[in-house]
């Protein structure tokens, strides 16, 4: 069973960091481009970050550019979300999702990716 598993959200102040992981179980995520993706209700779910495993290239929203930075860790099975610099905007229920490679990441379309996790919540508040 293909299974992606969110970690490192919590409640954080303006200004502050937060780290999320996304684990893979039942697939090798070097087999996959992973996008990071954020939702706030009411809202449609938005692309924020990207992560090809065929070239190595990222891709970031310009509303988290300079502030987030995705990385991979294929040995562990694991992709990265460090977010700085956080704002009450980032507020939001974060996704990582998968879909095969080779992938562009530069044109990250939600519809692209079939293997979800279940998110989790980042709140930035004071």
């Amino acid at each position: 069973q293909v299974q992606l598993v969110e970690s490192g959200g919590g409640l954080v102040q303006p200004g502050g960091s937060l780290r999320l992981s996304c684990g893979g179980s039942g697939l090798s995520l070097d087999d996959y481009a992973i996008g990071w993706f954020r939702q706030v209700p009411g809202k449609e779910r938005e692309g924020i970050s990207c992560a090809s495993s065929s070239d190595g290239s990222t891709y970031y929203a310009n509303s988290v550019k300079g502030r987030f930075i995705i990385s991979r860790d294929d040995r562990k099975n694991m992709v990265y979300l460090q977010m700085n610099s956080l704002k009450s905007e980032d507020t939001a229920r974060y996704y990582c999702a998968a879909t095969p490679t080779p992938y562009w990441c530069g044109g990250l379309e939600i519809l692209d990716f079939g293997s979800w996790g279940q998110g989790t919540q980042v709140t930035v508040s004071s």
